[in-house]
């Protein structure tokens, strides 16, 4: 079979360029917050990243910030417990949201609820969220959990678009197939963006049209 690469969303050159531009600029981490209460107050547009632990979310953040250690990286899934917010530009133009994975079986069950609450909450009642970015790792695609939180912003509206990782970690043919089926289930739920970009953080495969999808989210 010929390998063929997965279609990336096309971004004219301006709207990549500019992306590149803020992504490049101030960016620095405010808070961790491992209660609502200790959310930020919500004055500028949020963008929050989510997905099963060891999906490469803290990869794929220092990917798209273009540093290496904005997003601590860990070989324990599970490490990440609260919700870490970042602030992008100067003047402040942003924030990112590093969210808890979820999905890891191994974690305490009083952790596990407790993570489950924190992020359910922040997804559905932070009103300056413009958009979630669901991580979804290209070799296993959207697996039983992944739907239940896609299910839960359908149901609680919150605007979301599925992003595949580790799109270096399969053969271009699967990624194609791969990425064909999760177009298909994004474009039946009604919250979901209907386009699906495929990233690789080691390769840098995506990462520009993800920026550009950013700030096409905020504007």
């Amino acid at each position: 079979m010929t390998d063929v690469p997965a279609p990336i969303e096309a971004f004219d050159a301006e709207a990549i360029e500019a992306a590149r531009k803020l992504f490049a600029g101030p960016i620095t981490f405010l808070r961790s917050a491992p209660a609502l209460q200790h959310l930020p107050d919500p004055v500028v547009p949020e963008i929050a990243f989510a997905g099963r632990s060891n999906v490469g979310k803290s990869s794929l953040l220092n990917a798209l910030t273009g540093r290496n250690s904005l997003a601590r990286t860990s070989v324990t899934p599970g490490r990440t417990q609260e919700l870490n917010f970042f602030d992008v530009g100067d003047p402040l133009r942003f924030r990112l949201v590093d969210m808890p994975g979820y999905g890891f079986a191994k974690a305490p069950k009083d952790v596990v609820r407790k993570w489950r609450y924190l992020v359910n909450d922040y997804l559905r009642g932070r009103v300056v969220l413009k958009r979630t970015l669901v991580l979804i790792d290209s070799r296993h695609g959207i697996k039983d959990v992944d739907r239940e939180v896609l299910e839960m912003l359908d149901k609680a509206a919150v605007s979301y678009r599925v992003v595949l990782t580790k799109a270096d970690k399969i053969k271009a043919s699967e990624l194609a197939a791969v990425h064909a089926a999760t177009v298909a289930e994004a474009r039946k739920r009604p919250a979901a963006h209907p386009e699906v970009l495929a990233t690789s953080s080691e390769k840098g495969m995506g990462i520009p049209e993800l920026r550009a999808a950013v700030i096409e989210s905020i504007d």
